[in-house]
């Protein structure tokens, strides 16, 4: 297994590494416009796409932090990103090489003053899943299985400046404009940041277990906060399948339903009674039981939704309010969608396009029941995601749209829907608790 015996951890270091990866896009695009003088536009930008992304997920994956985690946050955008990017960033979830034996062990000891020998009685020093933040690693104490989590060295401190580095690279990807756009990479920051702090985690992660304990067919492990630290999180270690290999081989209907029920509901109470949720919805945190139950990983971000936005926001999940011009067009200037400057021109397309497009997002809670397997549901958010992402009069306008709170609502929403499809739930109960009028 390949592993890294060093992470860069300086700022000259991993500018140089950045810059090195936006020269490779830089050529890329080059050659991209060579390519359409001899080809179609659509190989041409295929060609393009896969060369990208495997460029910046091979220059990212070695510095790990922030900027791997932001390529983990793309994989999930399936009904966005063009293919190649969701297939190459989604490796970011699994087969990120680990940190040496070596490095682990003087990582450990920098943490927490002690090696792992003189705090459990088995501490296996290779890597058993390594994502962007950190690695985790199985241990044993007083008979009790345990899983222990190391944040890589580096990551808190470099948060910051690998974003500032990032950003136009990432402007430039996924054509975002710089007009106003540094209140949603403050929010991206401001999240990685939090999700450094293991000991903020291990709270939250407390909290929410205990929160959603009466949840059906949900389980968490149990944390223990005198085997943490900082940097370290210790867990029970649970068996389990991650629910994306569970759901290619699975063919049991009623196991995906059940399981489906369990995923929905736990995202409901949290967004509805709790008014903060688990906001990174990718495969690699939920696990399926031998029990047949889901069991839930990882609380590292969790996204606090202020009233001002969850009112506005889930009171256009109602048809009868995008059937209200005056009442719709409201709730647009409290999301911060439409402003004071726009145009009549501008304010009457941003109506008509948002109008669509939460017609097709909010069309589960328009149901008692709701069928996630349905491709041709996934398949028109593609198309629609598609055509407004080349809009030229949308690009046009003055800046980004949107309250920032949309990156990780929004963001969990599109997780929670594609994790749903991947089991092929066909029957899940939605039980609203939209807020009423």
């Amino acid at each position: 297994m390949e592993t890294i015996d060093r992470i860069p951890t300086s700022k000259i270091q991993r500018v140089s590494k950045i810059l090195q990866t936006g020269a490779k896009v830089g050529v890329n695009y080059l050659k991209y416009y060579g390519d359409k003088l001899s080809t179609t536009e659509d190989d041409a930008r295929e060609k393009l796409d896969n060369s990208n992304a495997n460029d910046i997920y091979n220059g990212l994956k070695s510095l790990k932090g922030s900027a791997l985690k932001v390529a983990q946050m793309l994989s999930m955008e399936k009904n966005i990103l063009p293919k190649a990017y969701v297939d190459k960033f989604s490796l970011s979830q699994f087969s990120v090489p680990p940190l040496s034996a070596a490095l682990v062990l003087k990582t450990f000891k920098t943490y927490f003053g002690k090696a792992p020998s003189e705090m459990f009685d088995t501490f296996n020093a290779t890597s058993i899943n390594a994502a962007s933040i950190g690695q985790v690693h199985q241990a044993e104490k007083n008979g009790k299985k345990l899983a222990v989590k190391i944040q890589y060295p580096g990551v808190s401190e470099s948060i910051s400046s690998d974003l500032a580095l990032i950003k136009p690279l990432a402007m430039k990807m996924f054509n975002i404009q710089g007009k106003g756009s540094d209140v949603y990479f403050k929010e991206v920051e401001e999240k990685l940041l939090d999700e450094t702090n293991y000991v903020m985690e291990l709270r939250e992660s407390i909290e929410l277990a205990r929160a959603c304990s009466d949840i059906k067919n949900l389980s968490f492990p149990n944390y223990y906060e005198e085997l943490s630290s900082e940097r370290i999180i210790t867990m029970d270690w649970m068996e389990g399948q991650h629910l994306s290999e569970f759901a290619k081989s699975n063919e049991n209907k009623d196991l995906a339903n059940k399981l489906g029920q369990a995923l929905w509901d736990f995202y409901m109470y949290q967004i509805h009674h709790l008014k903060k949720f688990h906001a990174d919805p990718h495969p690699g945190n939920f696990l399926v039981s031998e029990g047949q139950c889901l069991t839930v990983l990882d609380f590292g971000c969790i996204k606090d939704i202020p009233d001002e936005f969850y009112l506005p926001y889930f009171e256009l999940a109602q048809r009868k309010n995008l059937e209200n011009p005056a009442y719709f067009k409201a709730k647009l200037y409290e999301l911060e969608i439409l402003r004071p400057e726009d145009s009549p021109e501008e304010i009457n397309f941003l109506m008509s396009m948002f109008r669509e497009l939460l017609i097709l997002f909010t069309e589960p809670f328009q149901n008692d029941t709701f069928d996630f397997s349905n491709a041709s549901f996934f398949n028109k958010l593609s198309d629609l995601g598609a055509q407004y992402s080349q809009n030229s009069e949308l690009r046009n306008m003055n800046g980004n749209r949107g309250s920032r709170h949309f990156i990780y609502v929004n963001r969990t929403f599109f997780g929670l829907y594609n994790l749903l499809h991947d089991l092929k739930a066909d029957n899940i109960l939605i039980k609203t608790y939209l807020p009423q009028q």
